[in-house]
């Protein structure tokens, strides 16, 4: 393989290369900002639950206080009961009592479901932090994790830099301009023939341009338009039959008796 054809294959595997690094450390960020969105939402969980109990703490504080006011009417109905000289005056007052007793009734039953909802809250709360904490850590670690990363590809990129700007100037500048062209518009701007066609796009290539390919020029294909080349050492082994027959040995007749 020409010197040419084969500074052209190792930039290529550079730019190759440097496109996907450029790749992975655009994909960088997207893992950061999944890790804090997923720590913002389990915070916001934490939070609503936070709330909810709050909620309920003051319900029931609300609660407490209608029930002690029910009790209080209760005990003076009662005491205004001993003092009522009417059989009408005795039940209306006992029709209060027995008001005030359904709504005592009824408030601390929504008292005990409070309670209820507030020891499932507690439960949710203390899920919902041990997520924050936990997620919390995940984003750390992922922050570290990438630095590091960060800090390792701008070690490979300088050396795949310098690589590059040692290839370049072994490259006629003809070749290289229209290689960085197609580098640009298709990903890469060189393709190895094999079997009669070029690995770009899988077009057949034609006989003529097959055998110069294979006395090591440098070609276009007609179809991709990507830089063509052949590898000597991706020629298959010649198989069996390829190879020449031996010659059959001669075997000598027996001379006749006399």
């Amino acid at each position: 393989m020409l010197a040419q054809i084969e500074n052209l294959v190792k930039l290529q595997a550079v730019e190759l290369e440097r496109t996907r690094l450029a790749t992975a450390l655009r994909t960088l960020p997207a893992e950061v900002a999944q890790a804090e969105a997923a720590l913002g939402a389990a915070q916001s969980q934490s939070a609503k639950a936070s709330d909810a109990l709050s909620r309920e703490e003051s319900l029931r504080t609300r609660l407490d206080r209608e029930i002690a006011t029910h009790r209080q009417k209760i005990a003076r109905f009662r005491i205004q009961l001993d003092s009522v000289k009417t059989p009408d005056q005795a039940a209306a007052i006992e029709h209060e009592i027995r008001f005030a007793e359904a709504e005592a009734e009824r408030l601390e039953n929504e008292d005990f479901a409070s309670l209820e909802r507030s020891e499932a809250q507690e439960a949710a709360l203390a899920a919902a932090r041990a997520q924050v904490e936990s997620l919390a850590v995940t984003l750390e670690n992922t922050r570290v994790r990438i630095a590091l990363r960060l800090k390792e590809a701008a070690r490979e990129l300088a050396a795949l830099n310098a690589e590059r700007e040692a290839l370049r100037p072994l490259i006629e500048s003809d070749v290289l301009t229209r290689f960085d062209r197609l580098c640009g518009s298709r990903g890469s701007g060189l393709a190895r023939a094999e079997n009669q066609q070029c690995t770009g796009c899988r077009m057949g290539v034609r006989p003529q341009t097959w055998n110069q390919l294979r006395e090591g020029e440098l070609l276009t294909c007609d179809s991709c338009f990507r830089l063509l080349y052949w590898d000597p050492a991706m020629a298959p082994a010649p198989t069996p039959s390829d190879a020449k027959p031996k010659p059959k040995r001669k075997i000598a007749k027996p001379e006749s008796e006399d």
